[in-house]
């Protein structure tokens, strides 16, 4: 049932360009397992081994403090619709600030985002399907706007105050590099 990859092919990119929902598993070798739901639009397919996402501004930013130290990052889809099925981009990943050289040209690949934070750079190695057959149907009805909102009244200063207070450090004390990278 399940198969191996080496990069995506052709349909699995069309499966991904179909997705509403994505999950981003990440952990340090003496770290809590961070496994997030992510959507809003925020992920883009640039070849058949790269990968980049938008990362908005959020309670916690345990994925650049695990990237710091270990690039492993794995991203999960499962049709929730049509035929059943799971899909692992398995990666080496970085992450991509403001202040960095290549935001310009990467944040270019998605619509101007309030509160977007970072951009994850991902190398695919490995691409793993199985059978999803006991993932249920869910329908997809909207995006929710409360987070884009809640940007939109913070304003970037406010913003970058929440970086500050909030998104530093991991749950398990590793910095996340967002201040060193503010612009």
């Amino acid at each position: 049932m399940g198969k191996r990859y080496s990069e995506m092919t052709a349909d699995i990119q069309e499966f991904i360009a179909r997705q509403k929902l994505f999950f981003v598993g990440t952990a340090t070798e003496d770290s809590r397992v961070n496994i997030s739901p992510k959507g809003m639009d925020s992920l883009r397919v640039l070849d058949s081994n790269r990968v980049i996402w938008l990362n908005v501004t959020g309670s916690g930013n345990e994925t650049a403090a695990h990237l710091q130290t270990h690039p492993r990052m794995t991203i999960m889809f499962a049709a929730f619709e049509g035929a059943p099925m799971i899909l692992r981009l398995y990666s080496n990943a970085r992450a991509i600030h403001h202040g960095d050289a290549e935001w310009n040209e990467l944040y270019s690949h998605f619509a101007v985002t309030p509160g977007a934070r970072q951009i994850f750079d991902l190398q695919v190695d490995l691409v793993q399907t199985s059978c999803g057959m006991a993932v249920p149907f869910f329908d997809y009805v909207t995006e929710r706007e409360q987070l884009t909102n809640w940007a939109i009244n913070k304003g970037q200063e406010g913003i970058k105050a929440y970086w500050k207070e909030k998104n530093q450090l991991s749950l398990d004390g590793k910095a996340t590099g967002i201040v060193e990278k503010m612009s």
